[in-house]
Order: C-alpha cells, then structure tokens, then sequence
C-alpha cells in the first residue's frame, strides 16, 4: 500500500446547544480531518483534540504541525502493508496520540476497503449493534439538566453519564436519584477532585453509581487507588489511560475496575485493540468515551466499538444531539432500544459529505509523495 497523497482539513462546526464540563463551556468545534489516497481509495480519519490544552494537551494548532512536518513525511516516505505498521514507525515520536490516531485511523479505512471487509471486522469485532449511553454537560439550571435527562431516556439511550464538578456534583446526583431511581448513572469528573476531597467522593456511594470517571489527577494511577480502596463505587479512569502498558499499571495497582478507551487519546486501532485484549484478560470491562468528534470521528468510535470487551454503554450517540447537519451520510442514528447498528460495507461505512466538510472548512493543506 503506497499512499500517494494526504490532505489536512480544518473545519469549523457550531454545537446544537453547548457542552460545560469542569474544564468550561464549549460552544463549537475547530475539527482537523485527515484524507488519505492510496492505491485509488481514500480513508478519512479525525483528530479528536478540544481547542484548548484542558482536556489534553493537544490542539488542532499542534496537531496540524505534527501531522504536516513529521507524520505525512513518514507516511509518505515508504509503502506499509497493514495499517498497524504506522503506529510503529510513529512510536519516535512522544505523545501527540490524537494526531497519530487520526492519520492512522484513515490508513486502516483504505486497507478495510481494500480487503473489502468493515474496519470493524478488520479489527476484529464481533458486536452487530452496540449499546449506547449519552453524556450531558453541567447546565445552567437542575431542571434543564433534569429534562434533558428525561428527553435521552426517552430516546431510549441505556445510560445516563453527568458531568460533574465542585459545587455541582451531590446535590445534582441527589436530585436525579430522586427523580429516576433506577437508570443506569454513571458521573464524569475530569480530573475535578484531590484526594483531599476523599470523604465527600466517599458519600456519592449511597447514589448507586455504575461508575465515577476520572475524579482525579489527568496523570494519576496511585492516587485512583487509594481512592478505589475506599469507594464502592467502581472508579473509571480517562486521561490517565494512553495506552496498553498504562492500563496494565493501572490493573495491577488497582486504580479502577472500568476504563474507557478513546480512540484519539490512546493512539488510534492499533494501541486501542491492544488495549482492549489487556482488559478483557484482565476482566475489565471497556466503553468507548466520546469527545464531541464529528462522524468521521463517530463512525470510527463505532467501529471500535464492536470489539467484544466493549460490554458497557458508550458515549456514541445520534449525530443531531451534536450537529444540526453532519458531515457524513447517512447520519448516525440510535434505535429505539438504544443501540447503533454497525456498518457491514467496506471501510468506514460511512460516507463523507463532501458538500458539507467543503461548507464548513477554513484551512487546507495538500501532501503528495
């Protein structure tokens, strides 16, 4: 596989309504997509990064400069006959995952169309449909969060993740206990709380959580289990998780009984799928977290999503909670039973709106070899 020719897109896409995490409100993205040709095909992949350094440190300003001056060059330099090959010759260069990810990512949709098989199958996944769960931002009052709660379960979605901070966490997680005492809560921190906070990360036991995700330091493995040794409830770890080898230290240390692997976060397929088989020897379970990606980025979260360990609900939702118009056909939609089919066609199993991504697009860059 010889890729001849690689585009950066840059697009700016404006949120249905905005999504508050203890990091701050967001109200539109700057997403980074990468096009790939090889061998006539074209695979597309998405850089996953917010626009500020709060949940990463990568920005779309950082990864476009990662991409053009060190990754396409070594993407282009030489032909690769599987996709996972890239991961190792980009293994050099520290850190950066959401760019790798996405480079690679459209590298494993070309080799999929080219063997004709869904990346899904490619990958290894057996789910023909997955679970799906939402996440709903910090909002301006309990009783919009309350009836956003209702609209999402109404939908069908099989569980309920709430973003939570200081000052907006036992109250709120009290309020909705109160109001749905039997759905499926998990809450999200984002690395809000120290361990200074112990005791009241104590009390949210009695709210019958699936999981508290993140509660801690962004690069914390020791504090999360000492922390776990005294919750109940089962601690989730996020940011602290960028490969396989952290989610073996992670086990072994028992900072977590859950972690949620992101595409963009731990690298792209090749360290996702490894990551995935430590767990599920391990017997942890896995979801897929989101992070307000376009379709490109969801259709891959989808796809991965498929693995076998994938036993939770995730954050890939319905592209209209996010999008008034997405950039991919068709859409993605979720079943009344709160599920989202996967593809079954060659590739990605989606097809990029071309009309739509060139609407939407302020910058571009074009590689060739």
């Amino acid at each position: 596989m010889k890729i001849s020719h690689v585009e950066l897109l840059e697009l700016q896409l404006p949120l249905v309504s905005f999504f508050e995490t203890s990091f701050g409100r967001t109200t539109a993205r700057r997403i980074v997509l990468v096009r790939v040709e090889a061998e006539g095909l074209t695979g597309w992949g998405e850089v996953t990064c917010g626009e500020k350094p709060f949940y990463s440190y990568e920005t779309p300003e950082t990864a476009w400069h990662i991409l053009r001056d060190l990754l396409i060059p070594s993407a282009l330099a030489q032909p690769w006959n599987e996709a996972c090959e890239l991961a190792a010759a980009f293994r050099p260069i520290r850190g950066h995952n959401m760019a790798k990810a996405a480079l690679e990512n459209a590298v494993w949709d070309i080799e999929a169309q080219a063997k004709g098989v869904s990346i899904a199958k490619l990958l290894g996944g057996e789910l023909q449909e997955i679970p799906c769960g939402v996440s709903i931002g910090i909002q301006n009052s309990v009783d919009q969060l309350l009836e956003k709660i209702e609209r999402e379960l109404a939908a069908g979605y099989q569980r309920i993740k709430v973003k939570i901070k200081p000052g907006w966490d036992a109250a709120i997680l009290e309020k909705i206990r109160n109001r749905f005492p039997t759905i499926r809560l998990m809450a999200d921190a984002n690395s809000a709380y120290s361990l200074a906070d112990i005791e009241h990360l104590k009390s949210f036991d009695r709210f019958g959580l699936m999981m508290i995700e993140q509660p801690l330091g962004w690069d914390d493995l020791v504090d999360h289990a000492r922390l776990q040794r005294q919750l109940k409830t089962p601690v989730c770890l996020d940011e602290s998780i960028h490969g396989p080898d952290d989610a073996r230290k992670a086990i072994e240390l028992g900072s977590g009984k859950i972690i949620n692997i992101k595409l963009g976060r731990v690298g792209g397929y090749t360290s996702a799928r490894r990551l995935h088989d430590v767990c599920r020897s391990a017997g942890i379970p896995v979801w897929c977290g989101g992070m307000l990606e376009s379709g490109i980025g969801r259709a891959h979260n989808i796809a991965m999503s498929a693995l076998p360990g994938f036993t939770l609900p995730g954050d890939v939702s319905a592209s209209r909670r996010y999008w008034t118009e997405d950039i991919i056909q068709p859409e993605v939609t979720v079943t009344a039973r709160g599920t989202i089919r996967v593809p079954d066609g060659p590739g990605l199993g989606f097809a990029p709106d071309l009309r739509r991504i060139e609407k939407a697009c302020v910058r571009r860059e074009a590689f060739k070899h």
